[in-house]
């Protein structure tokens, strides 16, 4: 192998879906480290033991994209799914 480039143009995809997959575990973490109700990080904090905070877990569970999906169907393309679903 001659002295060409260390990192070819061929890697490029598989650095972006790997660096898209990182990104996204980091963002997963740190909203739980943040924001859950159930993760506690201080030594206060756990020694309460359980606690009964309803409002704050339906406000972690109930994020903005899921109160958008909510009412709607579970298709992807619901356009096409009704051009080839409907008799004419």
């Amino acid at each position: 192998m001659g002295g060409g480039r260390w990192i070819r143009p061929e890697v490029y995809p598989l650095f972006a879906a790997i660096g898209a997959a990182v990104g996204l575990c980091g963002f997963c973490i740190f909203r739980n480290l943040a924001i859950n109700p159930d993760v506690r990080i201080n030594r206060d904090d756990r020694s309460a033991g359980v606690l009964e905070n309803y409002s704050e877990g339906k406000s972690y569970k109930d994020h903005p994209l899921r109160m958008y999906v909510e009412n709607r169907s579970p298709e992807i393309m619901p356009a096409i799914n009704k051009y080839f679903s409907t008799s004419k």
